[in-house]
């Protein structure tokens, strides 16, 4: 009787999760880029492995990380143009 080849974990998708992480703490933004390429990497070498590869949750939750911390980022930057942008109004209408 033969034993099942063990399955092995995505190095796409690890990579994905530890950027993911330098993205909220060391390395932001330039970490949760990689974080969403390496995820979307991985996924796609899972699907076509049939079976053989696997880390499917670690490529998703690398995707997760970089997609809020880019979003994260979208929204910081969009406060700061509305806020000063809105106190460069402001001192016009004083004027």
């Amino acid at each position: 009787m033969s034993t099942p080849a063990p399955r092995q974990t995505s190095t796409y998708a690890v990579i994905s999760l530890v950027a993911g992480i330098l993205g909220w703490t060391l390395i932001p933004f330039l970490g949760s880029i990689g974080a969403i390429i390496f995820g979307h990497m991985a996924r796609g070498e899972i699907s076509r492995s049939n079976g053989r590869i696997e880390g499917d949750g670690l490529a998703v939750a690398g995707l997760i990380l970089g997609w809020l911390s880019v979003a994260m980022w979208i929204l910081g930057i969009l406060a700061f143009i509305l806020f000063f942008g809105g106190l460069a109004w402001i001192a016009t209408l004083s004027s």
